[in-house]
């Protein structure tokens, strides 16, 4: 979805067991797998427990950005990885261009960890090619103290002059158009020149009245009190309110996107079976638990929602979100042939005075 990001405040001390119930045999001889992963998105000691568990060595590559990771696995034909941590309208694109391998649940058992819901994600009905690891959506982190609940994309995108200029969006080109997809009433993947140029014109408009793009540091001018409300994905709003809890999160009343960040291994990989040992491994129930009470996500891993601490739901109520109620919106999609005229747009709004 995005790109992984937590404090100090936010991380607890834990864990994931070496031990760890894997249902596969550890080979014969030990592998070595490449993956690709935002900073921080899985636990510190994962792949040393791994690798402990199988005999499978692991290297991590750190990524900043989905589109800094696909430039070079496009680039390089997806040799030098073995798995890739994207978010899912990238992980449709590689298998678009053939980068993304099948992959064979029978080497995954940790799939029944998953919601059934999990199974039902438009981008990869039955994860064909990708495994969800986290999941949420994007809606209105604002603070409570110093104004009513907004309701409407519109309270962000056209502010009442007592927020003007204390509201922040986010830059990433998807959840940026999407804010004014949302609030025209469009699909969040439509690259038609009518709607791409409505987009635009409300995006140039709401700029003046913005403290500023923002979309890693937010929450924290939330806490400061420099901004009011600013468009946030879910788990980063939850940064603010541990923090604050006068700050909270909300839907509006148009919707949000279903985000969903996935596991996909790549065509180009020499080492399938150790890359298939390694998404089992992220779907153990450990794992799971680690990642959603450390970094504040909900993940679609059933067997780790229902093990977290129940205090975390009430602390961070977006945390009980209902998997079928996040199935009701529109996940982002890869837009083809669209993505040219999509980029102009976006690129066109920035550049505007």
């Amino acid at each position: 979805m995005n790109q992984s990001y937590f404090t100090s405040k936010t991380l607890r001390a834990t864990t994931v067991l070496a031990c760890a119930t894997l249902a596969f045999s550890t080979p014969a001889l030990a592998e070595k797998i490449v993956i690709s992963n935002w900073d921080g998105y899985m636990p510190p000691d994962l792949l040393e427990n791994f690798t402990a568990a199988t005999g499978i060595e692991a290297e991590l590559s750190v990524h900043g950005t989905n589109e800094e990771i696909m430039g070079k696995v496009v680039a390089g034909g997806g040799k030098g990885y073995d798995v890739l941590f994207v978010s899912s309208p990238f992980a449709e694109a590689l298998h678009n261009l053939g980068l993304a391998a099948t992959l064979d649940h029978g080497k995954i058992p940790n799939v029944t960890n998953l919601y059934p819901e999990a199974n039902e994600l438009a981008h990869d009905p039955g994860n064909t090619f990708s495994m969800p690891y986290a999941w949420g959506t994007t809606g209105l982190c604002y603070r409570s103290d110093m104004m009513d609940a907004p309701t409407s994309w519109t309270d962000l995108l056209q502010p009442g002059d007592d927020l003007k200029g204390k509201i922040t969006m986010l830059s990433t080109d998807r959840w940026l158009m999407g804010a004014a997809a949302l609030a025209m009433g469009k699909s969040l993947n439509d690259t038609s020149d009518e709607t791409l140029a409505a987009a635009k014109d409300m995006l140039v408009a709401t700029k003046g009245d913005l403290l500023a793009y923002d979309d890693a540091t937010f929450y924290a001018k939330l806490v400061s009190g420099e901004a009011t409300m600013v468009q946030a994905w879910d788990g980063w709003c939850n940064y603010g309110i541990a923090e604050n809890p006068d700050i909270k999160y909300v839907i509006p009343s148009e919707g949000s996107d279903l985000w969903v960040d996935s596991i996909v291994v790549t065509e180009a990989s020499e080492n399938k079976d150790a890359a298939h040992a390694f998404v089992n491994y992220i779907l153990s129930e450990d794992v799971g638990t680690w990642v959603a009470s450390n970094i504040l996500y909900k993940v679609p891993n059933k067997a780790a929602m229902d093990a977290l601490d129940p205090s975390l739901a009430e602390t961070f109520p977006n945390m009980a979100m209902a998997p079928a109620d996040m199935l009701k919106y529109e996940q982002l999609r890869d837009l083809g042939d669209g993505q040219k005229a999509f980029a102009r747009t976006v690129t066109e709004i920035m550049a505007a005075q």
